[in-house]
């Protein structure tokens, strides 16, 4: 028997959608030993809050967050909400004992970033746990990449080619957090390669020993006010940032996020090369992983896995017969099914990231943003 799980939501927007589908889908497609309980969601606009929680099957709506905190009853609390009103929520909740899965980046700030995973140490003494929505990972292609590098199929890595490129962002695009420093912490950076850091840390197992360089540009300076025709906001945050990075290991890396790159709708990839073979991944194509195995150098080339056979790929079994592809929120079910095996004492189908994992993909963004505005390479062991 299933065990209902209350759980709580902070926000209501764009990740609000895709939290609230994941938890109001996840057992129906997986068999779970808790079933979530959509107990609360909390927003600022109480009339607009009001419309989401009939929609997406939320019992009880809240304007005040902190609420949240007394009610004895909820286990966990997701926070969707800014990068800069993660910390304050997260940190209350643990304070309070209750599980925290958050957005990606982990925060706006490496301050913030470092006190949330402090706090989740400490609370993780008590038997609490804590999640990031970094939901690539989900991708079953990723999930595959994953076990093959682990399996040695590569062997030693030795380059990793990372990209996310969007189109959304031109100077059209009305001001919004996303391109206000103070509300986001950074622009293409935090939003793009946020998610890149961490699929190459998750795949190739390592970490970022050193940012040897670093371009940051903002291109678009000012951007349309909501609702207003011909007034005009300060954008203050980059448009396009690339690094350059070296893996514990030795492995090479490069990193580039732009949301300016016309023809690039949702363009995460990356590509892995070892001594034995390489892998790439673009989520456009997302079902797909593209493997070369070194062997035979006659018939050497790609081999294009459809990564969607249940019983052989991960996550596909909980889903549809072979080649009917999953989208983007099946990410997202897929790793609410994890948080609830991780609470109910079972197996993620993969490694799921916590607090401590974010606060380290947190650390190689600061310090791509040093070298960038320094002009020279940073040592990890520098960002503290």
């Amino acid at each position: 028997m299933s065990r209902a799980f209350p759980i709580a939501l902070i926000g209501q927007k764009f990740m609000g959608r895709a939290h609230s589908n994941a938890w109001s889908q996840v057992s129906k497609f997986f068999d779970l030993g808790l079933t979530p309980l959509l107990h609360t969601v909390s927003a600022r606009e109480k009339q607009e809050l009001e419309r989401f929680a009939e929609r997406w099957g939320w019992l009880n709506t809240t304007t005040d967050w902190r609420e949240i905190a007394h009610f004895d009853e909820i286990e966990l609390v997701d926070v969707g909400t800014p990068n800069h009103v993660h910390a304050e929520p997260a940190l209350a909740m643990l304070e309070a004992r209750k599980h925290v899965a958050c957005e990606k980046p982990l925060a706006g700030t490496l301050e913030d970033a470092r006190a949330m995973a402090q706090a989740a140490r400490k609370a993780a003494r008590r038997g609490v746990r804590t999640f990031v929505w970094f939901n690539y990972r989900r991708c079953p292609a990723v999930a595959l990449a994953q076990r093959l590098v682990r399996e040695g199929r590569l062997g030693a890595i030795r380059h990793v080619r990372a990209r996310y490129l969007q189109d959304w962002g031109g100077p059209s695009t009305p001001l919004s957090w996303r391109f206000q420093r103070k509300f986001a912490g950074s622009g293409a950076h935090g939003d793009l390669n946020a998610h890149i850091v961490d699929m190459a840390r998750f795949l190739v197992g390592e970490e970022v020993s050193e940012v040897h360089g670093a371009l940051a540009r903002t291109f678009v300076h000012e951007r349309p006010l909501p609702g207003a025709r011909r007034r005009k906001g300060k954008s203050d945050v980059d448009d396009c940032v690339l690094f350059l990075a070296s893996f514990t290991g030795g492995a090479t890396a490069s990193f580039e996020a732009s949301r300016l790159a016309p023809g690039h709708q949702n363009d995460n990839g990356i590509e892995l090369n070892g001594e034995r073979g390489s892998l790439r991944f673009g989520f456009e194509d997302m079902n797909v992983l593209e493997l070369c195995e070194v062997s035979d150098r006659r018939t050497d080339g790609w081999k294009r896995i459809m990564c969607t056979a249940g019983g052989e790929h991960p996550y596909a079994s909980a889903w549809w017969p072979d080649a009917h592809v999953l989208g983007y929120e099946h990410g997202f079910v897929n790793m609410a099914a994890d948080i609830l095996r991780v609470l109910d004492g079972q197996a993620p189908e993969v490694p799921l990231p916590d607090f401590e994992d974010a606060y380290q993909t947190q650390r190689v963004l600061e310090a791509a943003l040093i070298s960038a505005r320094e002009r020279c390479a940073i040592a990890l062991s520098a960002v503290k």
